[in-house]
């Protein structure tokens, strides 16, 4: 079983990870960046993904190295069950890319159209799965997470993770507010952040009636 002082490494490196992600994505560096290193725009978003998944590395090899003996491990009906849940968050988050513009997340638009502008350009829009939850992403992950086998050093990872999907949704919410203004607002109020509420959601045409107002 790994010790106190390795899940409280783990846990560290999770922290560090989170840290140094959650800085380079903020708009305070893109602006500073913007303007003191223009030519740099438009890489950062392809650098800034190359680089999140090579620090991802140290965490997911910590984690890998302190594994132990399991906490709970799931038998019977309820391994289905929870084999269902991962595989419909797998397939969820699958079915859900094609709504978003997929160049313009891995910055291979933003390269191409040598763009230098600090916020993002894909306009406002509404996947099915966002009528429901607002960060559909981060909804998925932790289903994903807390529906395996635990051990100690992927509890204490699920926890860190969980805990960076409440914090970072916040933080994104921000951003979000000042790139879409009025209308995010608007759809906030009436979709909740990261777990669906059934008495909350936009109906098909709630959801068209927000983007045609928008537009207009």
């Amino acid at each position: 079983m790994p010790t106190f002082s390795q899940l409280s490494l783990l846990a560290l490196a999770w922290l560090v990870y989170f840290i140094i992600h959650s800085f380079i994505a903020s708009l305070g560096l893109k602006g500073w960046v913007a303007k003191h290193h223009t030519s740099w725009m438009p890489s950062y978003r392809l650098g800034f993904n190359l680089l999140a998944v090579l620090l991802l590395l140290g965490p997911l090899w910590l984690l890998h190295t302190f594994q132990g003996d399991p906490l709970w491990q799931w038998q019977g009906y309820e391994k289905v069950i929870a084999n269902t849940l991962r595989f419909g968050a797998i397939a969820g988050f699958i079915w859900t890319l094609r709504y978003y513009d997929s160049s313009e997340i891995l910055g291979t638009r933003q390269l191409l159209q040598k763009e230098t502008s600090v916020e993002d350009q894909e306009r406002f829009h509404l996947s099915p799965m966002h009528r429901y939850v607002r960060h559909p992403w981060y909804f998925l992950g932790m289903v994903y997470l807390w529906a395996g086998d635990m051990e100690p050093a992927w509890l204490v990872s699920c926890i860190m993770l969980s805990l960076y999907f409440i914090i970072g949704s916040r933080i994104e919410e921000r951003k979000l507010r000042i790139y879409h203004g009025d209308i995010y607002k608007r759809y906030a109020e009436a979709v909740p952040g990261l777990v669906p509420l059934p008495w909350r959601y936009l109906s098909i045409k709630q959801a068209s009636d927000l983007l045609q107002n928008h537009s207009e």
